[in-house]
């Protein structure tokens, strides 16, 4: 039974590695994440609970049915002996007033949107949360392709060195010195690996995926940095767009009803009952007529200094609360937008600044400098430096591809929306505003 329970081990492990054997796109990567994922699970299954509600609030309560003995003589216990003495069935119904009941409705209905828009909040930044994740791994991949390139051009320098100093031409800490070099590329390529590692287990979890699990990525992947509209369109969108505050909103219109609904249990309620009592024949055999009884209660709200008012003033105080936390949301909605915007457009031109000027001139300067050390006209010192700052650039330019792509994710996230160019947030945004069920501050 051992063995058997570790191959099946064995073999889930093996079918896991091989789910991701081609590389994994960013887009599957989204998918997959959103469709396995136990938070998104959570949140739909309390948002199918939370539609259950409206018809248990809206519902009249459950009705009393009552059995009794009435009357009963105790100097014999016969039920023919007193003609009041029966045997009664009743019913009774307690009737909130409607409005009552349409608010506890509202409420409950409108505590569901709100967990609906959770669900899509948490959509988005899972969204956010998984590209973000992608784009890190891409850049550990890349450096590690970056680290290797200079581990390959400093053995040539190494080489060169050596023949130079092997006939006389160089000197032997010109050989030793890149060397040295080598080996602190090697100890830069083990913390990358390490990082790797980790930065695969994250996006395994994300991905619901066991942490065994192998990530291969695309060598080149698609790169996004298209123009983006206006900051102050992209929070215009952002309030109106944005799932968390849907969320806020619809908590604050569901305490808006409580509180009302509070306000309602100042009202005296009313109970109807009717009852059936069945009288037994009389002891010299004359039938007697059963009873029939009607009777109406009201519910006295005689406590309600310490009961009623106290609930009044719970409501509003929740009330202070929800409005003071969509305030908050919105405050810190408008944060992330700006902030997102300027981290996106400076990661964006710091990359274009690379790869248009510095590296080229860069890798100029290097293959330059090679011809002169060749010839003896340059230090060999020199043109280690001058490789390793191409080394540097090369990773500042995918340091900068990685963060102009998680910035860019960011304010999705932020935005709640995709569409970041000013042609799709028009388009967006009236059809936001055609829509009277959303609302913002």
């Amino acid at each position: 039974m051992y063995f058997l329970n570790r191959l099946a081990l064995l073999l889930s492990l093996t079918f896991a590695t091989a789910a991701f054997a081609e590389p994994l796109l960013l887009s599957e990567a989204q998918q997959r994440a959103l469709s396995d994922s136990p938070l998104l699970a959570e949140i739909q299954a309390r948002y199918n609970a939370a539609l259950e509600v409206p018809e248990q609030a809206a519902a009249l309560p459950d009705p009393t049915l009552t059995v009794g003995l009435l009357s009963v003589p105790t100097d014999g216990f016969a039920l023919n002996q007193e003609a009041m003495t029966q045997l009664q069935i009743g019913v009774s119904q307690s009737l909130p007033w409607a409005s009552e009941r349409r608010l506890a409705r509202s409420a409950a209905e409108k505590q569901a949107a709100a967990t609906a828009a959770e669900l899509d909040e948490s959509r988005n930044r899972l969204h956010r949360d998984v590209t973000r994740g992608w784009w890190a791994l891409y850049f550990i991949d890349q450096s590690l392709s970056v680290v290797e390139e200079n581990l390959q051009r400093l053995r040539e320098f190494n080489q060169i060195a050596q023949s130079r100093y092997r006939v006389g031409k160089g000197l032997q800490q010109d050989t030793l010195q890149a060397q040295l070099q080598l080996s602190a590329q090697l100890e830069l390529r083990l913390r990358l690996q390490g990082q790797r590692r980790n930065a695969e287990a994250r996006l395994n979890a994300l991905l619901a995926n066991p942490e065994a699990i192998s990530i291969t990525l695309p060598v080149n992947a698609a790169i996004h940095t298209p123009d983006i509209a206006a900051t102050s369109q992209l929070i215009e969108t952002a309030l109106l767009q944005r799932p968390w505050l849907h969320q806020q909103q619809r908590q604050v219109d569901a305490a808006q009803d409580r509180q009302q609904l509070a306000r309602k249990g100042l009202l005296p309620n009313l109970t109807l009952g009717a009852a059936y009592g069945y009288r037994q024949d009389a002891p010299n055999g004359s039938s007697r007529a059963d009873l029939f009884s009607i009777n109406l209660g009201i519910k006295v709200p005689l406590y309600s200094s310490s009961k009623q008012h106290r609930q009044i003033s719970q409501r509003g105080a929740e009330l202070i609360a929800r409005r003071a936390a969509l305030h908050g949301a919105q405050l810190q909605v408008r944060s992330e937008v700006i902030q997102s915007v300027s981290d996106y457009q400076q990661a964006r031109e710091q990359a274009d600044l690379l790869v248009q000027g510095m590296l080229p001139q860069s890798k100029q300067t290097v293959a330059s400098m090679l011809v002169g050390y060749q010839v003896g006209k340059v230090d060999f010192s020199a043109l280690i430096q001058a490789q390793l700052m191409v080394n540097r650039l090369q990773l500042q330019y995918w340091q900068a591809i990685s963060d102009s792509q998680k910035a860019y994710a960011d304010l999705e996230a932020a935005v709640g929306s995709q569409q970041l160019t000013a042609g799709g947030l028009n388009s967006s945004l009236s059809l936001l505003q055609s829509n009277e069920g959303i609302r913002h501050e």
